[in-house]
């Protein structure tokens, strides 16, 4: 199925046609950055009258896209959700590190409060973990993450769309346009999940990543150029900045300078992307803080940016 765009709102308004304007509250700039650490909001506890979700647990041994690894995968349920008609979903990198309530992220949690709270579409949450091959002695031989995280092609993508997604719809039902799938993740999981809507934009078409992972990738970050030199896809884009991300003031290998300037190519070509700076070094903290409000984004029904 061809994606569908979303629609641009055309033309240039004046300040007081804008509409509803946001009003942030003044928060003073950290002027020590080098240690900063970011609070959760009310999103991501567990919330008064919230009833958790279900999770259920499953594994995939030996997959064609990644033959010899094994990985873990959950799917979670917010409560009082129908599993009998097509939902909405939105796949997680590093699965068990993303569903962990004790943890950095607790999408789980945030998963239950919004969609308890309406304001995001009815979805299921799928938390896929990287492989591992379970005879390996070395620990760095075990994993697999990078390898499947920062390659450069569709080999994830086409891995979630043949093996992950067909083991969820065993569980629940899922539609089929791309707008109803979401890709979150971080660090390499960020870029994994660009990497797989870029290269299979008829599969998913919404993104979040937070500190992605550009400059790791084989042969340096290929999107400033390629988004530049091809035509616009249907996605929509949340990306995560940390000024003090890794090599942050170094020429090459810039964790901080290559998602800017990703960012940066996105806006010149007219896609539907928001960039948030954080001031935090390389850690999943600012993401989990912020993942409450990028769902909320990605999943808006608002057509999409001034063109």
């Amino acid at each position: 199925m061809a994606p569908k765009p979303f629609p641009l709102r055309v033309g240039r308004m004046r300040w007081e046609d804008r509409g509803v304007i946001t009003r942030v509250p003044f928060n003073a700039l950290p002027l020590d950055q080098s240690e900063v650490f970011y609070e959760h909001g009310p999103d991501s506890s567990r919330q008064p009258g919230v009833v958790p979700g279900r999770t259920i647990a499953l594994t995939i041994d030996g997959p064609a896209a990644f033959p010899g690894t094994t990985r873990g995968v959950w799917i979670h349920v917010p409560a009082g959700l129908r599993v009998d008609c097509p939902v909405r979903v939105t796949i997680f990198c590093d699965g068990a590190w993303y569903l962990d309530p004790a943890g950095d992220i607790r999408a789980g949690i945030v998963l239950d409060n919004l969609v308890a709270a309406g304001v995001i579409p009815p979805q299921v949450g799928v938390f896929v973990d990287p492989g591992v091959f379970p005879d390996a002695v070395d620990e760095d031989a075990r994993r697999n993450r990078n390898a499947e995280y920062d390659a450069d092609g569709p080999g994830y993508a086409d891995f979630l769309r043949d093996e992950v997604l067909p083991r969820v719809r065993d569980h629940v039902t899922l539609g089929d346009d791309p707008r109803d799938r979401a890709l979150c993740g971080g660090s390499s999981g960020g870029n994994a999940c660009f990497t797989a809507a870029w290269h299979r934009p008829e599969e998913f078409a919404r993104v979040v990543a937070f500190s992605a992972s550009f400059a790791q990738m084989p042969g340096g970050n290929p999107y400033p150029v390629r988004i530049a030199r091809e035509p616009r896809k249907a996605l929509r884009v949340f990306l995560v900045a940390e000024h003090r991300d890794l090599q942050w003031n170094e020429p090459r290998m810039n964790w901080f300078a290559e998602s800017l300037e990703t960012a940066a190519a996105l806006a010149r070509k007219g896609y539907d992307v928001r960039l948030v700076l954080g001031d935090a070094g390389h850690g999943p903290r600012h993401g989990g803080v912020l993942l409450p409000d990028a769902l909320r984004w990605v999943w808006r029904e608002d057509p999409g940016p001034t063109r």
